[in-house]
């Protein structure tokens, strides 16, 4: 299985997988309209792997056969200075 992944130019560090290349079909209107203009980055064969970078391989195959895409969005921001907080037990209150 071969599909192509597309960075988004409205939304950092997201990328949709699509089952072939420009083939939008599938993806809902709404999330098209959020993600923006599509730039292709590349097409991926799965058969010649068996990790991805920041996503389960095995996760997007499925998503991609049950919904047509995958949708892979940045990590959340973690605020450092509350984290900190929590991990000494700081609590003003």
């Amino acid at each position: 299985m071969i599909c192509a992944v597309y960075k988004s130019l409205r939304k950092a560090d997201s990328y949709l997988f699509v089952e072939k290349r420009d083939h939008f079909d599938r993806v809902p209107d709404v999330l098209m309209k959020m993600f923006g203009e599509p730039k292709l980055v590349m097409m991926l064969p799965f058969d010649k792997r068996d990790h991805l970078g920041f996503a389960d391989i095995k996760k997007v195959q499925a998503e991609l056969e049950a919904k047509g895409f995958y949708l892979q969005l940045p990590p959340p921001v973690v605020n450092l200075l509350e984290q900190h907080k929590k991990d000494i037990g700081f609590n003003p209150d």
